[in-house]
């Protein structure tokens, strides 16, 4: 079909089926569908910015998916999102990965958690947020 012969369109249809299998691998984006336990707001109002994000959880467990949308088409160096746990985090997800059609801005495949005395929740990660973007972290606790 002519339709999937576009790059951009197979890259839409790649990012697709990506997500919905991660959706199916991801106890913490189903799990606790019905559940205030199962979503946490961690960023809402960066209305300057136009980003929001957000977490999905599992019930006493440490399985964290951290989802971080940029809804401009300005990159977000530096972009600081407060967490509950220190460790690694892995990019699991980006929309704007080059096999999506994207730029392919994002952050290495993983970032560490860093600390801030002076905050009531101390653990934060620095991200370079896509244009446009979305991006789906998995926590990985402290091992590298």
């Amino acid at each position: 079909w002519h339709i999937l012969g576009n790059p951009l369109n197979s890259g839409i249809k790649k990012w697709m089926s990506d997500l919905n299998r991660f959706y199916k691998e991801e106890p913490a984006l189903y799990e606790t569908d019905f559940s205030p336990e199962g979503f946490e707001w961690r960023n809402i109002d960066d209305n300057g910015s136009s980003t929001i994000s957000f977490m999905r959880k599992v019930a006493n467990s440490s399985d964290l998916i951290l989802v971080v949308c940029n809804f401009t088409p300005v990159i977000r160096n530096n972009y600081r999102i407060y967490i509950p746990e220190s460790g690694y985090w892995r990019e699991c997800l980006n929309s704007d990965a080059e096999i999506y059609g994207g730029s392919g801005v994002g952050n290495s495949g993983r970032v560490q958690s860093l600390s801030d005395a002076e905050k009531k929740e101390q653990n934060y990660i620095e991200i370079c947020l896509p244009p446009l973007g979305v991006l789906f972290f998995k926590y990985e606790a402290r091992t590298p």
